[in-house]
């Protein structure tokens, strides 16, 4: 198999020499050119033809954010991967970005401290996001992503008993979550007669400006969800980064409950905590959604919502940016059905509302994710 070829984009001589040797270390991959800003980006693509481009944000002469868009506007779906800091302004620019296109980010590896530090950072965070938006197979790091080639889905295992209707959505979401999210969640309508609950891997600062950038789009109210609130219907608590997102039921209620237990499927948030915490407070009464994401994370509490006679659906992998998340649920049995991302509000509404309530908004393109 030819190795990967990846474009890496930056204005800073030290990190395009940490991000260039570091990959060059993977037989896998090959560094096929470097830019110094988003123009020379742009006019190197047809040259070189990567497989992948890593992209700065802020950059002289076309920053990150308008190089994503010039690549978009020529229908280029090169998967594009920023570098994005810590920070609420560079949040807001990497938001910015996979609105414009871009396919997912890792943390700017100048942020980390020594080299030593940065390259372990790259080789951590990088290199498995390279191989899973190029449908390689990863070994380590945070989990194994599906190919490209159509995966057998494996029927949904039998039933003991009775599909139990509806108390609870429970959402988990990865890599091209952010676009995948801002597509079915402006398709609910605000009298959604249940909660939910929502698990997108992000870091902190990251959640709380993506909460609002969906509340912007959606008739559902949509916060970064905060230990101790009450569920409601028509809310949607979204985990805040480095928490994981569960459910406390109390003599006065259910409230939303916030820790940071160790990460589970190297992720924190995680999907499956929120996911057996839904089937044991609702008594299995969990519809749950797996949208596009790297990894398995979501399986085995998938199982649990089927076991306990809650239904599951999962976003097909032609419409996923990596059916990693979807695809690992989908080949373990646990999808009561594999949907295209347009058919997911739809079918989401069919079990918790009937065909009596359609969707209060029009579905709008989507403004703060990637795409594929």
């Amino acid at each position: 198999m030819d190795p990967i070829r990846v474009l890496v984009v930056d204005d800073s001589v030290v990190v395009r020499k940490i991000v260039t040797d570091v990959l060059s270390e993977d037989p896998q991959i090959e560094v096929v050119g470097t830019a110094v800003n988003g123009r020379i980006a742009v006019g190197k693509l047809e040259q070189l033809k990567p497989d992948l481009v890593t992209m700065d944000i802020e950059m002289p002469e076309m920053n990150g954010i308008e190089a994503v868009r010039a690549i978009r506007s020529t229908r280029s779906r090169v998967p594009i991967i920023m570098f994005s800091t810590l920070t609420e302004r560079g949040a807001s620019a990497t938001l910015d970005a996979l609105s414009a296109g871009a396919n997912d980010y890792v943390t700017k590896p100048a942020n980390v401290g020594s080299v030593a530090a940065s390259m372990e950072s790259v080789r951590q965070q990088l290199i498995p996001k390279i191989k899973a938006l190029t449908g390689r197979p990863v070994v380590t790091g945070a989990a194994r992503a599906a190919a490209p080639a159509p995966v057998a889905v494996r029927p949904p295992a039998p039933r003991t008993g009775a599909v139990k209707s509806p108390a609870v959505l429970v959402v988990g979401s990865s890599t091209g979550g952010p676009e995948a999210l801002a597509r079915v969640l402006p398709s609910l309508p605000a009298s959604l007669p249940v909660p939910v609950l929502l698990v997108q891997h992000m870091p902190p600062v990251f959640t709380r400006q993506f909460a609002q950038r969906l509340d912007r789009l959606c008739a559902l109210r949509v916060v970064e969800a905060v230990d101790g609130t009450p569920l409601a219907p028509g809310t949607v608590h979204l985990a805040p980064g480095d928490h994981h997102l569960t459910i406390r039921k109390t003599n006065r209620g259910l409230f939303t409950a916030l820790d940071q237990a160790p990460p589970e499927n190297f992720c924190r948030p995680a999907v499956d905590p929120l996911f057996r915490s839904a089937v044991d407070t609702f008594d299995g009464a969990v519809l749950g959604v797996v949208l596009t994401g790297m990894g398995a994370d979501g399986r085995i509490g998938a199982g649990r919502i089927r076991e306990a006679g809650g239904e599951v659906l999962v976003q097909d992998q032609a419409t996923s940016v990596v059916w990693g998340m979807p695809g690992a649920v989908a080949t373990a049995g646990f999808a009561d059905e594999v949907l295209a991302l347009d058919r997911v509000a739809e079918a989401v509404l069919r079990r918790l509302t009937g065909p009596r309530l359609a969707p209060a908004r029009t579905p709008v393109p989507a403004t703060t994710g990637g795409r594929r």
